[in-house]
């Protein structure tokens, strides 16, 4: 436990040594995080490869037991995303956010702290590290949300988290009240048989829904994801999305590991959610023209695919089917690994861009692909990941639940899991729709503004993690037999017991990894016979007889994307502005759609305001005399003195 204490200690001290340098604060501090990346992945490896379990054991107390953190297989797989994307993310800092002197130094620090509290949180065996871990991760992202507070976009993002995190916090006090209620301790232990059947287990379950829910960006409590996503700097924005909303699905791992008889609704519920986050998530991504807005929308998405493999292995063990719970849980812990690599690669990548053009609108850009051929490919490669197609890891973790699915539908025709391949398959297109019109807009044709014409590459400090996060989606998608020992360990400490088959033979893993090889050499194969052989070089695209071709000839994002828009505008409720060009000689009509969101801005943020603008009214009570409010606080307690007394 030493190494993996020694590695959240170099984390959090990382940003400390830039406060008093006047340079190289940046290095500095990238240097100690890498350093602590290093230490607790090879702690967490150790694990996952069948060694020892580390655990800090104290003497009991009256809030504590004999163990307070425990390195086990579930904590050394959350381990690998949670060390990896702050040290990618503190080299990336250094090009990026380095010229914003006037805050640079506090957001170096603050990630540092963010680092160790997602470290402390994810061992935590206890409720008391728990819920530190829990709220120091709870402000020390509402400060990194805050890092531009000059803009009023970023403030109204922080106030709206902090509000929703600590709901869920409450909730969470709500859940260890039980869990105490019916082990009698603090401790994270298997509880009793049939407790899950009963009123407290039905209430636990609702709790831990509502309070990691939260956290998850769980469908309809999505609703702070998207701005604040949209409002962190681009490296905060890619651990926030990879790392810190995975800790919702921590919980509900958590949970699952403890219940060794879940009722069968559970797995209902969590598979309706999956569904429901998964395609209104990649829906509204489709509307959006803000570039980090639609990666935080396809955020809620993958948190959908993940609900539906936990939801598809809580089906298996409800019921008894081994092969089911293994194939649907070891997808959607792979996909949580998968997902903090490709949306953390894509983060990146969006935040290279808007550091070159100095702007999120997909309307103001196009034209980077030649401009920024590095960002561009880091761009296409986790676009091809999130949109789940081989060879790249996002299709491995979809393989697992799309064949516990099938297997499922050989057992039993249940209506769950007809919904789960139904709605994996609309996600995967939607998502594949979805990135070929990001792509499109923002890297192939003509630049839309001069920001986007005098674009440049971005410099190596931002580059390198982006090949590193690159290279590890094509490694666990060309070699995804590397990750099955430890998916075996993580998946035996959730059901309680050992796989009957390994992952690997379940999966057939061996031949999908000679499919994936001979898809990539296909594709190398095809790109070097379709490459130009004219030795003059590339020519312009021919333009269809128009004597001076521009910009405004190719398609936008909300022209790309207009059809589908329009046909799920039943759910997204698209507002347009603006009307159509008619006559022989038309003039120039201004057109602008927008895709509020269906919670915060249709429901919520009204709602708000209508309970504001009722609260003014009271304000004929503020008289502003002494004895005017002594004279209300007498009323009340005689109300309540009659109350009592009646």
């Amino acid at each position: 436990m030493s190494l993996y204490l020694l590695a959240i200690l170099l984390a959090m001290s990382s940003g400390f040594p830039g406060l008093f340098l006047r340079r190289r604060g940046g290095e500095v501090a990238a240097a100690l995080m890498g350093l602590g990346a290093v230490i607790g992945l090879w702690a967490a490896i150790r694990v996952l490869a069948g060694g020892p379990v580390p655990t800090l054991v104290l003497p009991p107390a009256p809030m504590a037991t004999a163990g307070l953190l425990t390195l086990d297989p579930i904590a050394a797989f959350f381990a690998i995303p949670v060390f990896l994307l702050p040290a990618c993310a503190a080299v990336y800092g250094i090009g990026y956010w380095d010229n914003h002197q006037e805050n640079a130094r506090t957001l170096r620090l603050v990630l540092g702290l963010l680092a160790a509290s997602l470290g402390l949180l994810i061992a935590s065996t206890h409720a008391l590290p728990f819920l530190l871990g829990w709220e120091g991760m709870a402000i020390t992202a509402f400060v990194l949300v805050m890092t531009e507070d000059r803009r009023l976009e970023a403030r109204r993002a922080g106030w709206i988290y902090l509000v929703c995190t600590h709901t869920g916090t409450l909730a969470l006090f709500g859940v260890f009240a039980l869990l105490f209620a019916a082990s009698g301790h603090w401790a994270f232990v298997e509880l009793p048989r049939g407790f899950a059947a009963s009123s407290r287990g039905s209430a636990l379950f609702v709790l831990c829904l509502f309070a990691f829910g939260f956290k998850a960006g769980v469908m309809p409590l999505h609703f702070w994801l998207p701005s604040t996503h949209a409002a962190a700097p681009s490296h905060i924005s890619a651990v926030m999305s990879g790392v810190m909303i995975k800790m919702g699905i921590l919980g509900l791992v958590r949970l699952l590991a403890w219940i060794p008889d879940p009722p069968f609704w559970w797995g209902a519920v969590l598979v309706a959610l999956g569904a429901l986050s998964g395609i209104l998530g990649v829906a509204f991504a489709l509307g959006q023209h803000d570039l980090k807005r639609l990666l935080a929308y396809h955020s809620i998405e993958n948190i959908g695919i993940i609900l539906l493999g936990l939801g598809l292995g809580l089906l298996g063990k409800s019921t008894g089917h081994p092969v089911i719970q293994v194939l649907g849980f070891a997808g959607a812990l792979l996909h949580v690994l998968n997902h903090s690599l490709f949306k953390g690669l894509l983060f990146l990548a969006a935040g290279s861009v808007v550091h070159a053009v100095g702007t999120r609108d997909l309307e103001r850009m196009g034209g980077l692909g030649r401009r920024m051929p590095w960002t561009s490919a880091a761009f296409l490669a986790g676009s091809w990941a999130i949109s789940g197609l081989p060879p790249l890891n996002g299709f491995v973790s979809e393989w697992f639940i799309y064949l516990g699915a099938f297997r499922a539908l050989g057992y039993f025709r249940w209506p769950w899991t007809l919904a789960i391949l139904t709605a994996l398959a609309l996600i995967g297109a939607l998502a594949a729709a979805c990135f070929a019109k990001a792509y499109g807009t923002v890297f192939q044709g003509s630049p839309r503004t001069e920001g986007a014409a005098a674009a440049r590459e971005s410099p190596r400090s931002l580059l390198a993690p982006m090949g590193v996060l690159a290279g590890l989606c094509a490694l666990i998608g060309l070699a995804p037999m590397l990750l099955a020992p430890a998916l075996d360990r993580v998946v035996a400490a959730m059901s309680g017991g050992t796989p009957v088959q390994p992952l690997s033979r379940l999966a057939h893993l061996p031949s999908l990894s000679l499919l994936a090889l001979a898809l990539l050499g296909s594709a190398l194969l095809l790109w070097r016979w379709l490459r130009p052989l004219d030795p003059r070089g590339s020519l312009p695209t021919w333009d269809c007889g128009y004597a001076a071709a521009s910009p405004r000839m190719q398609y936008t994002a909300s022209s790309f994307a207009d059809g589908l828009v329009g046909g799920l505008r039943w759910v997204l409720w698209p507002r347009s502005h603006g009307g159509q060009v008619t006559g022989c000689f038309p003039v120039d009509r201004p057109y602008e759609s927008h895709v509020p969101d269906l919670v915060l801005d249709r429901l919520a943020d009204p709602a708000f305001r209508s309970l504001s603008g009722g609260a003014t009214l009271l304000r004929f009570f503020q008289g502003g005399k002494v004895h005017i409010y002594l004279l209300y606080v007498l009323l009340t307690l005689l109300t309540l003195l009659l109350w009592m007394v009646a």
